[in-house]
């Protein structure tokens, strides 16, 4: 009897190591660091951005570590789903056609739209005053679905690039007439840099739920309601706690999160 006890010690010593590893195994989280502010790499390659902080804020909250895999953005959902990584924070906005393939979170930000083009350019009504030109959005992402369905049938050139940044660089060089997506990412990773020098927003907010959605939310695997909870539950927390206000003040003057 004493051997079997023994026996079932040791067994239960070599298990609960197993089960502390699992418990602490890494939250695998998919980004693409080409969206500044929100992502973007530093000078010495590390991954930085509103994104990535309020990531490791959740990740401390939650009581795991992130692990961060990198991934252009129209590969972020194949990636998903194929099980490269767990979750995707990548400013990637919650929408009807979006939750037919993944879940998400609670939202963690809400911007809204925005075109921009040379200043002083006037847009009275852009589907008139944009026929015949290019504009340029990304990959797959909400922009570009409005763009093939509003823009495109009005005559208006849609150019799709795998990055925000190409399209700031073809902004620049005279190859776009203008470029829809996020305030915020224009703004920031535009107009307020050297290479933005001359353009200005133009036109309405673009905040159409069916194309924009409600918000910026964490996709994870459909179906995974357990993880969703718990990183909205994290959001939550982080909210309340103020830890999210300490990040947001970092990169942004007024409220990211929105109504």
């Amino acid at each position: 009897m004493k051997k079997i006890a023994l026996l079932g010690a040791l067994a239960l010593s070599l298990l609960s190591p197993l089960a502390m590893a699992d418990d602490a195994k890494p939250l695998r989280i998919g980004i693409e660091a080409a969206y500044p502010p929100f992502a973007f790499k530093t000078p010495d390659g590390a991954i930085s951005g509103f994104d990535y902080d309020i990531g490791q804020a959740l990740c401390e909250e939650m009581q795991v570590k992130c692990q961060w895999i990198e991934q252009e953005f129209d590969g972020l959902i194949p990636a998903l789903k194929v099980r490269k990584f767990d979750a995707v924070l990548s400013s990637m906005s919650i929408t009807e056609d979006r939750l037919k393939s993944v879940d998400f979170s609670k939202k963690y930000y809400h911007t809204p739209a925005k075109l921009a083009m040379k200043a002083g350019t006037e847009l009275k009504d852009p589907l008139v005053d944009l026929k015949g030109k290019k504009v340029g959005v990304q990959r797959a992402s909400i922009y570009d679905r409005y763009a093939t369905d509003v823009f495109a049938p009005a005559g208006i050139e849609v150019v799709r690039y795998s990055s925000q940044n190409e399209i700031f660089l073809d902004m620049q060089s005279g190859r776009l007439d203008a470029t829809l997506a996020d305030s915020v990412n224009i703004d920031d990773g535009f107009l307020k840099t050297d290479a933005g020098k001359g353009f200005a927003f133009v036109g309405p907010d673009y905040t159409d739920t069916k194309y924009f959605g409600e918000g910026a939310g964490i996709a994870v695997r459909k179906g995974d309601k357990a993880l969703a909870d718990k990183i909205s539950a994290a959001i939550l927390a982080i909210r309340a706690n103020g830890k999210y206000k300490e990040v947001q003040d970092k990169y942004f003057a007024f409220d990211v999160y929105g109504e």
